[in-house]
């Protein structure tokens, strides 16, 4: 069987809908020989259970998370792999992560609000208990839920078309780290630093800068990205001598478009991200 690897996809520990072991399950499923679950800005989803279920599985699990950075005031989001779960330096990182991810959605609520879009902190945090949404990273998909609970919109992509998408009028940038700084953060913790989907990226100033900085490799092989546009960033990746990394970015269903397995790389590639 030929060997798959999907690094990249997110559990209800940030703002997918599964918890870390049926991922591990639908993994299997889809017959891949392994995954890392990259939930935003936290590694709660790791622990001793769950590595135990995937040597049952018999599914390699590669410690992941994706970091939030800024540059030139656009968000990029860099993938950090093999980092040490017990690093106390990466821990007080993500503290202060999720602080600023706080202070970004009590902005975040104060412009709803001037929408006469009524939702405080403590609505957002009891709600997201309530229905088990997300165990510790709170953020944009768990206010567009609270919205739709509280009948101000239907859907997902109403309450972000409508208020909260990326220069929406209800955005907000929030304070983050420079891409060095958490490229920085992820090497001190012994991981490898990777280039989340920079696909998504329109901005070729950002683009020209990132390819400057000290990245381990670039999500070339992305959810379902087209084979003309992976061609692009697998020719960057060789130029570079970057690992050419990928995965589908799979949400449940937050994205019900997106399918876990859907991307992947092969066993030489994942052993390039786990070689310390």
């Amino acid at each position: 069987m030929d060997f798959r690897a999907d690094l990249h996809m997110h559990s209800y520990f940030s703002d997918g809908s599964n918890s870390p072991q049926e991922l591990l399950y639908l993994a299997k499923e889809k017959k891949l020989s392994a995954i890392s679950i990259t939930d935003h800005d936290t590694i709660d989803a790791y622990d001793d259970k769950l590595f135990e279920i995937a040597n049952k599985l018999d599914i390699k699990l590669l410690v992941g998370s994706e970091i939030s950075s800024q540059l030139f005031n656009k968000t990029v989001h860099i993938l950090a792999y093999g980092i040490e779960l017990h690093s106390k330096s990466f821990k007080i990182f993500l503290e202060k992560l999720w602080e600023k991810r706080r202070d970004r959605n009590i902005q975040i609520l104060k412009k709803l609000s001037i929408k006469n879009i009524d939702i405080s902190e403590s609505d957002l945090i009891e709600f997201s208990r309530k229905i088990n949404i997300s165990k510790t990273v709170l953020g944009r998909v768990h206010i567009a839920k609270l919205m739709i609970e509280k009948g101000y919109v239907k859907t997902l992509n109403e309450a972000f078309d409508e208020y909260i998408k990326d220069d929406g009028p209800c955005f907000v940038m929030g304070d983050r780290f420079a891409p060095k700084e958490v490229i920085d953060q992820i090497h001190m913790a012994n991981g490898k630093a990777i280039l989340a989907h920079p696909n998504v990226i329109k901005s070729s100033r950002v683009i020209a800068s990132l390819l400057e900085h000290d990245f381990d490799g670039i999500e070339v092989y992305y959810a379902k990205l087209y084979p003309m546009h992976e061609k692009k960033w697998l020719k960057i990746a060789e130029k570079k001598n970057l690992i050419a990394s990928g995965g589908s970015d799979f949400h449940g269903t937050v994205k019900p478009f997106i399918t876990i397995g859907c991307s992947w790389v092969d066993e030489k590639t994942f052993n390039k991200i786990i070689c310390k």
